[in-house]
């Protein structure tokens, strides 16, 4: 543990101008609010926020950070407060230290939803200040380096888990590489302790059998680009312990089969120098082909800049060479904190990196824990590849992103607008996965909305936050609409007309917020008809008994212009069509379900509440379905779609679902319009003599 001199003079060594006095005193302060506190250790509690200063020394950040290390579990853990720590060592620092014990405090909430509340306060922290982030990286470090003192193995695999999902790959996407390879290899030994075993046991065999094999390559690359006048630093190692294990595990492939175990970093003066090495290094060794990036020319999303290259040595040997500047290797290691502007004038940071952005607007679009989740895991733990607008802008996705996706990484509007893509040039569908490189342009429409079928698909956390929200929008707006044609209609039952103030009234005793949520609440049967009519005319059900056949619905509901889906479901089970007579089934918080009348499923009996419900004059569109038993012989199946298309009708889906020779049956879904079109549809299709038997499901 670093002594308190050794601590100031860590951090007077790059920054002369820091408050000594300040400084002695946040070490003081943290030493004795967390007295005789132990860690699972057995070590003194507040050696652990000394070492996590000791790690912010390390990145050269400025005094308030190093303060808010020392401090960051005192409010968590002790009796000081926020105010306490305002007062002592200023606002500053107060809300640094807030920002970071937010993270902590849930412990005691369900796994998930705690998890997701940290995360949400994490992400809003973030956006103010990033160094909240850096002492939280910090802190999760040296928490991950003394987990084996902890005995409970759940609660070591549950942190591990969490190291892995959230904060490996944060510091990934703020360029913190030696903090990600550091968790990731301490969560791996947790998580998979067998294959941690068995892969570093391996790699020990490599080092030991080979011997200086990773030298003499060194060696060997070092001589080839000295001999053309460049002055490199060259090192070598074996690759990462749970980098191997992901590639055997994506590429379902042994240790054995696995070629470039061994890895160098060369560092030069320049960026030309870059490319000048890295020509002499293809001119030396054969080159793997499909294996070269050039992240200077297009960086990664956090800055990183470097050239991979991989290529085949002696005996076929294959190695991953990385070819940098010294400037950027220091950036890429340590990333924002590399080139921290604290150090500079004391400016100010912009937080609201683009990444970061994007989070904050999926924590404001998450409905729930589960889907706050989903989509930051989305955000934050993929491999990326770059794709251009038209103009040339580049934007970074993950690997199998979609048209969509692509999207909204341009804007959250033209996601929403989006109802085609034309990708190189070519007019392709927006469900098209993107390569490494694509130019795209999205054809866009004032009166396109996003579709739940592309949830289907899309792959980022913001295209899948966006989406579902629009639909939860539409959804909130159609409900209300059947709702209000549903009060129109119970408000039509009172005796005397309502007003504006009945209304108000109304949502006042039902506890609601607004005349919107009313119709909502009555959309989707969160009240009866009942408390309805009472809670705008109080007294007006009293005289009828509790059992009395509760009042008739007098008016048809029309779902005329009501999108299927939203507001309203149409049953599966009939497939009504426009023109056939309709049922609406009403469950309290779920949309309402359309049968057909004559509907088997309402025969057996179903215990809900009945609504009249109606097309509305000139309605057109639905999904009707067939089953057509058709005889086994060439052509049959294009006659019958030649009669779809005659009659103008789309097929949604055909499935054989039985085949008994000489016949094949089929069930069809197809687009019609109306009943009408979908009667004379069955009509055309029994006059064929391909079909033996065709009617409607």
């Amino acid at each position: 543990m670093l002594r308190q001199y050794e601590l100031v003079e860590r951090v007077l060594e790059y920054a002369p101008e820091a408050d000594e006095a300040l400084l002695n005193r946040a070490y003081v302060y943290t030493v004795q609010k967390h007295g005789s506190q132990k860690r699972a250790s057995g070590d003194p509690y507040f050696s652990h926020p000394v070492e996590v200063a000791g790690l912010m020394t390390e990145l050269k950040l400025d005094q308030q950070t190093i303060i808010t290390a020392l401090l960051h579990d005192t409010v968590e853990d002790t009796l000081a407060t926020i105010a306490d720590i305002d007062q002592m060592f200023g606002p500053e620092v107060a809300r640094l230290v807030d920002g970071v014990t937010k993270l902590s405090k849930i412990e005691a909430m369900p796994e998930n939803e705690r998890a997701a509340e940290n995360l949400r306060k994490f992400f809003l922290a973030m956006s103010e200040d990033l160094r909240v982030l850096l002492v939280k990286l910090a802190d999760r470090l040296h928490n991950m380096r003394t987990l084996h003192f902890i005995k409970k193995e759940e609660k070591r695999r549950r942190i591990a888990r969490e190291t892995m999902d959230i904060y490996a790959p944060l510091a990934e996407r703020v360029g913190m590489y030696e903090y990600m390879r550091e968790m990731q290899l301490l969560a791996f030994e947790q998580l998979e302790p067998e294959a941690y075993a068995i892969i570093t046991g391996r790699l020990a065999q490599i080092r030991n059998q080979e011997g200086g094999q990773v030298d003499a390559i060194g060696f060997a690359i070092r001589q080839a680009l000295a001999e053309s006048g460049l002055t490199v630093e060259v090192a070598g190692r074996e690759k990462h312990p749970y980098s191997i294990w992901r590639k055997m595990s994506e590429r379902h492939v042994t240790f054995e089969q696995i070629t470039d175990i061994m890895a160098f970093r060369v560092l030069v003066d320049t960026p030309a120098d870059c490319y000048r090495a890295l020509g002499i290094l293809h001119q030396t060794w054969q080159m793997i082909p499909g294996r070269f990036k050039d992240y200077i020319s297009t960086p990664k999303s956090n800055g990183y800049k470097s050239l991979h290259t991989a290529l085949i040595y002696e005996n076929s040997m294959r190695m991953e060479v990385q070819i940098r500047t010294r400037e950027m290797h220091r950036t890429n290691e340590f990333g924002l904190a590399a080139h921290w502007a604290y150090k500079q004038g004391g400016a100010r940071p912009d937080g609201q990196v683009g990444w970061l952005r994007d989070l904050i607007e999926i924590v404001d679009a998450s409905h729930d824990a589960e889907e706050l989740l989903e989509h930051t895991k989305l955000a934050i733990y993929q491999d990326r590849i770059f794709a251009f607008t038209p103009k040339g802008a580049l934007h970074q996705l993950p690997k199998g992103s979609t048209a969509v996706d692509f999207a909204y990484a341009v804007h959250t509007k033209l996601g929403n607008a989006a109802v085609g893509a034309k990708i190189n040039g070519r007019l392709m569908p927006l469900r098209t996965r993107l390569a490494n490189g694509d130019v795209i342009e999205i054809i866009k429409s004032g009166n396109s909305e996003p579709q739940l079928t592309w949830l289907g698909f899309v792959v980022t956390g913001k295209a899948r936050a966006a989406i579902r929200r629009a639909v939860r929008a539409k959804e909130r707006q159609e409900i209300a609409a059947i709702g209000s044609k549903l009060f129109d209609d119970i408000a039509s039952r009172l005796p005397g007309r309502i007003g504006k103030k009945a209304i108000t009234a109304a949502v006042s005793r039902l506890g609601l917020a607004d005349e919107e949520e009313l119709m909502v609440a009555v959309g989707s049967a969160r009240f009866t008809d009942r408390q309805v009519m009472e809670a705008l005319a109080p007294g007006s059900t009293a005289e009828l008994p509790d059992d009395a056949d509760w009042p008739i619905q007098e008016r048809a509901i029309s779902i005329k212009g009501l999108t299927p889906g939203m507001g309203f479901v149409l049953a599966q089970c009939c497939h009504p069509v426009p023109g056939d007579r309709i049922v609406g089934l009403r469950r309290p918080d779920r949309k309402v379900e359309v049968h057909t009348i004559d509907c088997l499923k309402l025969a057996d009996g179903v215990d809900v509440d009945w609504l009249d419900v109606s097309w509305g004059e000139r309605t057109t569109g639905a999904v009707g379905r067939l089953r057509l038993v058709l005889y086994n012989r060439p052509g049959t199946l294009a006659e019958v779609t030649d009669i779809f298309a005659r009659s103008r009708a789309n097929v949604v889906n055909l499935q054989m679902v039985q085949r008994d020779e000489p016949f094949g049956t089929y069930e069809v879904d197809l687009e019609v319009t109306d009943l009408a079109h979908l009667t004379r549809i069955v009509g055309s299709l029994r006059a064929s003599e391909a079909v033996a038997e065709a009617q409607r499901v």
